[in-house]
């Protein structure tokens, strides 16, 4: 089956393409540098659900070579019937991104350049956007509408020995994002600080069957449930938090939600220590953020780093073995963990070494490694490792 979707990745490609694989299975998904393609057809990818993809375009063709100037001349030919597929009529504006070519952003700007010409010999009135870079970036595409009924970004991807062209229909939000976490009424900036994106990321590497439940143990202000209202209109939300304080934040935010953003669901909250709860049942799914442990501005001293560790193990421990009994063969669940940044490399918990004797399966994925699975920033010395676990 010929690739119908091209997904342009974020910054951490391997968590973009674990959370497309679990989804749509391996078997529907090539990784392509900073890029995946997808057998599946663009109207069944629902952009606005993923975390990890940046851009989603239409696959128009496949060009034979990556020698840029046959690249830019295939694209002057072929613009009129681009534009009368993907554009309504009146003025129009035209972007173009440049991914794995050896390029300076004037070369891109220089065949958007004859592109425009091209079209204005035609009659066609255009404006261009220029390059700043290579590749424009969401904010570009955002502001210069061009996944709107006058507007086109055109991706040249390169592959091996020849490119792929198609035409984006999705951008990533990044501004509706900020608006969800920013303007909810309850917000902690010790407790709260897990991004819309990587808990979107989290839930559909999950991939809940409508109408289950979906159990957040370690609820906090309530990120991660919000993002399943609006991603699985069906579930049915349920989480939990030792602080009754994070149970009146989690309501609070998940009524404002369902206020602001219009959308109905059935959820429930109460207060429990994760390591000792007994959550009513039935449990089908559990995603969360478990205790990062104590966060740190640089690398600490061996022995503080060790407590650390230690404190955070110690609950995650004692939180597997107490779900363990409270699910069902095969039940799903999906964890963000902390794992801490040395100069050598990741440490992870202990624990994730014993997870067979405690009952437990680790899904591993086709196109990315266990060990490419950790959130983080250049900045941050505890990241947050992604780990997928079946119930045996």
């Amino acid at each position: 089956m010929q690739h119908k979707t091209l997904a342009i990745l974020g910054r951490q490609p391997a968590l973009g393409l674990a959370e497309l694989e679990s989804l749509y299975g391996p078997e529907q998904l090539r990784p392509v540098g900073v890029a995946a393609l997808l057998k599946t057809d663009p109207a069944d990818v629902n952009g606005s659900r993923l975390g990890g993809c940046l851009k989603l375009a239409k696959v128009l063709h496949i060009v034979p070579t990556t020698n840029w100037t046959d690249i830019r001349n295939y694209l002057t030919k072929n613009i009129h019937s681009y534009l009368a597929e993907h554009t309504s009529e009146g003025k129009v504006t035209i972007g173009l991104s440049a991914y794995g070519f050896r390029l300076n952003p004037s070369e891109i700007t220089a065949t958007t350049l004859e592109i425009k010409k091209t079209l204005k010999r035609s009659g066609r009135s255009v404006r261009v956007v220029p390059n700043k870079e290579t590749e424009l970036n969401t904010a570009q595409v955002l502001h210069n509408r061009l996944t709107a009924k006058r507007g086109l970004e055109l991706i040249a991807l390169a592959d091996g020995h020849q490119t792929i062209l198609a035409a984006t229909f999705f951008v990533q939000d990044i501004e509706a994002y900020a608006r969800r976490d920013q303007a909810r009424p309850k917000r902690d900036a010790k407790v709260g600080m897990l991004p819309p994106k990587l808990a979107q990321t989290l839930i559909n590497l999950a991939n809940p069957a409508d109408e289950t439940t979906l159990l957040d143990p370690f609820c906090g202000t309530g990120v991660l449930l919000q993002e399943a209202a609006l991603m699985k209109k069906r579930l049915k939300l349920y989480g939990s938090d030792i602080e009754p304080r994070m149970i009146d934040y989690t309501k609070t935010n998940l009524d404002w939600l369902s206020r602001t953003h219009q959308v109905d669901f059935q959820y429930q909250i109460e207060i429990g220590d994760a390591t000792s709860h007994r959550w009513r049942q039935p449990v089908d799914v559990v995603v969360a953020e478990v205790y990062l442990g104590r966060p740190f501005a640089s690398l600490p001293d061996s022995d503080l780093l060790s407590k650390a560790i230690r404190e955070s193990n110690t609950i995650f421990e004692a939180f597997m073995k107490n779900i363990a009994a409270q699910l069902p063969s095969g039940g799903k669940i999906v964890l963000a963990v902390p794992a801490w940044r040395l100069r050598s490399g990741f440490r992870h918990m202990p624990a994730l070494d014993r997870l067979t004797d405690m009952g437990y399966n680790r899904i591993s994925f086709v196109h990315a490694t266990n060990q490419e699975l950790i959130y983080h920033r250049s900045d941050q010395v505890v990241g947050r490792e992604l780990v997928i676990l079946e119930k045996l």
